[in-house]
């Protein structure tokens, strides 16, 4: 639900959806004849309000789809992972992060049980697992998550691929708050290379990049370079997004700050 061209058909077809599986009441036993079906739609519509930022609304839908994969599969399939870490990820933003950490721990050993430990899907949970430790400030447990993520991806993908650039720009954000934005500056360059040549100048993860660049080099006190990149970010989101997401908060912060820099002299 992260792709914008489907955001148009998931607005109408959500209240669709939520009338479709309001039989499934929270805290209700599951009812397994509702099989994998209902959790999918379950799961995508919570990621759709994840990526707008409703996330109050999307939580119970998140936990529903967990619960009815469960039910559906047991507690060690590969879907059941899907669903922990999509969760996972709606706590971190939701900054329950001490709730989320066991969700993507769980996650990632269902998917090294399943895939063996090389599967891209196993980045993706090494990945998710990473930005939680990261914000817990378990920095240096998180470094070797991302980078073997990355590893992963690479090895499966090559390196133009837009889940490299998504990882290369979170290793680059663990290596900017270990305070080495020297060795996170050419990963970030690289990461926002893929995503534009991926989906064009004005994706909304092209704006993400952007803003996560401009970060790094306002950290290397280059505020010159950073104020265009973090102009066009902030741009590039609130197109996408609308004014009062909170992603063009952070984006209209990090400006904010950008420009202090440049009055202060750098």
């Amino acid at each position: 639900m992260g792709a914008p061209q489907d955001w148009p058909r998931w607005a109408l077809l959500l209240s669709h959806v939520l009338a479709a599986t309001s039989y499934l009441e929270p805290g209700a036993s599951p009812d397994a004849a509702a099989g994998p079906d209902a959790a999918w739609l379950l799961d995508r519509a919570a990621t759709y309000l994840q990526v707008h930022a409703r996330l109050h609304e999307a939580r119970p839908l998140a936990e529903r789809a967990l619960a009815l994969a469960e039910a559906a599969y047991g507690p060690d399939h590969p879907d059941v992972g899907s669903c922990l870490n999509n969760l996972a990820l709606i706590l971190w933003d939701l900054r329950e992060l001490e709730a989320a950490r066991p969700l993507a721990e769980r996650a990632l050993a269902i998917a090294e049980a399943a895939y063996g430990p090389d599967h891209p899907n196993v980045g993706i949970r090494l990945n998710s697992l990473a930005m939680i430790l990261q914000d817990l400030g378990q920095l240096e447990a998180a470094r070797p998550l991302a980078e073997r993520a990355l590893a992963i991806a690479e090895a499966a993908y090559g390196p133009d691929h837009p889940t490299v650039g998504s990882l290369l720009n979170n290793l680059a954000t663990t290596l900017r708050d270990l305070r080495e934005p020297e060795a996170a500056r050419p990963l970030a360059e690289r990461a926002l290379a893929i995503a534009e040549a991926a989906y064009g100048p004005d994706h909304p993860d092209v704006g993400s990049l952007l803003n996560n660049l401009a970060t790094t080099l306002r950290d290397l006190r280059e505020p010159e370079a950073a104020r265009p990149l973090a102009e066009r970010a902030l741009a590039i989101t609130e197109a996408a997004y609308g004014p009062d997401h909170p992603t063009v908060a952070i984006i209209r912060s990090n400006l904010a700050l950008i420009l202090r820099g440049l009055t202060a002299g750098g």
